[in-house]
């Protein structure tokens, strides 16, 4: 999947989660699990966006790892709506499905990425810090 793609697909899905999240009942559970996942589903939008322009591989490497933790977020207070009742889950788990996938997509990237860099700094040789 292109950059660009996955880009999009991370801003449908934040737009999905504020959907289902305004859909969750006005009590004191509801309202903080609102919060959390509106939160928690942008931020990996966000953070991807902010990844795929990143200044250095470490740097790229760093957004994504918030990206993996944000987009597993969401996994989990899907997860939890679902246990708890609060929406049914024909209507939840399509989303959950879709925040576990990007959650792989994006440890993939992370790792492709710690892999690469890796390779890099073995090909330019020894840094004068190791000397």
């Amino acid at each position: 999947m292109k950059p660009e793609e996955l880009r999009e697909r991370a801003k449908q899905f934040a737009h999905r989660c504020v959907k289902l999240a305004l859909a969750l009942p006005n009590a004191s559970l509801g309202n903080h699990i609102r919060g959390q996942l509106i939160r928690c589903s942008t931020s990996a939008a966000s953070n991807y966006r902010a990844a795929c322009v990143a200044q250095s591989k470490a740097h790229f490497v760093s957004k994504l790892s918030i990206v993996t933790e944000e987009a597993d977020e969401s996994a989990f207070w899907l997860e939890f709506i679902i246990e708890e009742g609060l929406l049914d889950e024909p209507r939840v788990a399509p989303l959950l499905n879709e925040a576990e996938e990007l959650t792989r997509i994006f440890i993939s990237g992370r790792k492709t990425a710690k892999d690469r860099s890796s390779e890099f700094q073995a090909d330019a040789g020894p840094s004068p810090n190791n000397q």
